[in-house]
């Protein structure tokens, strides 16, 4: 009799964990979605800045001409990898050469090489005999290959370094073709994007720190940031302002952040969590939190559900953990909609590159206090952002005699 009092005892408190955790479980009223193109993924490859950039692309061509296309990251990894191996050999070695890059590597791309679709290059990992995209024989031959270069201790050295790390890009991504066909008409790169009708000036990138002045651009201090383009410093309301307008009117914004956070999960989630409130809330004192392991941390969390407590980003605090390293260029995404929990608080629905994984098939619910507190910067049509801070931009560039 004791025995089956304690296994009813143990199936009611299992019973009541489970009904806890699933009555934790955030249920989404769509707000707002957009169109987007399907869920890619980018596999064992740091390329989540093309995957990201060229999904953004792909909505705003959709956007203006109701056209679907699938743009080839293979593409512009090959130039920008050579671009970047070529700034490396120019600098001797004092810069970072790796698989990282921004939303801006795909727009200089689409901008001075033109762009083609997919299936006018090899599938990714098809060269090698996988199935997607695996850097990691690649990029152990590669890296050496420009440091060795870059960090030559001849006096001159000759620009057959060129071709020869061509060959190594065009062997592991494809050559990039002259020319193709595509619905019938012959097109290269450059006619290619011409054809596609959107207008590569129209984009700006928006980030905010306090180390730079407010509504001046700078060039975000970040290693894949290695272009040093311009970006459009403004005060944090005014960052998160410009995402909630620019969904509201239809656009897509090419998003850059950290996802390393205990509050970014792999099921689809992203919570910008107050792990002071959450672990007293979840029955533990700080001493015992802290020798959880993560995955320990992250059950707890994960009961919590949509009730898991956030704080509040601030100025302040972005600014201070930009500089303790805390705040990180991690991933590039895809923020395409807003959506409501049965709570009535706001997410980002936000398109991933890892395949249809996770609770959404590769679509990330993220709080809008999470993207306010992790975003480094963001890639945006100007035409997006609202009247009176865009008024503010041009004046600036008229005082200043600044181009866009």
């Amino acid at each position: 009799m004791k025995k089956i009092f304690l296994m009813a005892l143990m199936a009611f408190i299992a019973i009541g964990a489970s009904a806890q955790k699933s009555s934790n479980k955030p249920v989404f009223t769509t707000v707002k979605e957009n169109k987007i193109t399907s869920v890619k993924d980018q596999n064992r490859s740091g390329t989540c800045w093309a995957y990201s950039t060229l999904s953004y692309f792909e909505s705003e061509i959709l956007k203006a001409t109701g056209k679907t296309y699938d743009l080839c990251e293979s593409f512009v990894a090959n130039k920008t990898y050579m671009d970047r191996a070529v700034q490396k050999v120019r600098l001797h070695g004092d810069c970072q050469f790796s698989q990282g890059g921004s939303a801006y590597d795909v727009l200089y791309c689409m901008k001075n090489y033109g762009i083609c679709p997919e299936d006018a290059m090899p599938f990714p990992g098809s060269l090698y005999g996988d199935s997607l995209n695996n850097f990691n024989e690649f990029f152990s031959i590669m890296e050496p290959y420009v440091d060795a270069i870059a960090k030559n201790k001849a006096a001159k050295i000759s620009n057959q370094w060129k071709p020869g790390l061509q060959g190594i890009l065009n062997a592991y991504l494809g050559e990039c073709p002259e020319s193709f066909t595509y619905n019938g008409k012959t097109y290269d790169p450059k006619s290619f994007m011409a054809s596609l009708g959107i207008n590569l000036d129209d984009y700006v990138t928006i980030t905010s720190y306090t180390h730079h002045p407010f509504y001046t651009k700078f060039a975000v201090e970040v290693q894949d940031n290695w272009r040093n383009p311009l970006s459009w410093n403004l005060p944090m309301d005014d960052m998160m302002r410009i995402i909630d307008n620019a969904v509201n009117n239809g656009y897509t914004v090419a998003w850059g952040g950290d996802v390393s956070e205990d509050g970014f999960t792999r099921q689809g989630l992203a919570y910008a969590i107050d792990t002071k409130k959450a672990e007293s809330l979840a029955g533990s004192d700080m001493a015992r939190w802290l020798k959880l392991s993560r995955v320990e941390r992250t059950n707890i969390l994960d009961s919590l559900g949509c009730n898991v407590p956030e704080f509040t980003p601030t100025q302040e605090q972005r600014q201070e953990r930009y500089d303790n390293w805390e705040l990180t260029d991690d991933h590039g995404m895809l923020i395409y909609g807003i959506a409501k929990d049965q709570n009535g608080k706001e997410y980002y629905m936000v398109k991933n590159s890892w395949g249809e994984t996770g609770a959404y098939k590769g679509v990330w619910y993220m709080t809008k206090a999470f993207i306010a507190a992790n975003t480094m910067d963001f890639m945006v049509n100007v035409n997006a952002i609202p009247k009176d801070i865009r008024k503010k931009m041009e004046d600036v560039q008229k005082k200043q005699g600044l181009g866009d």
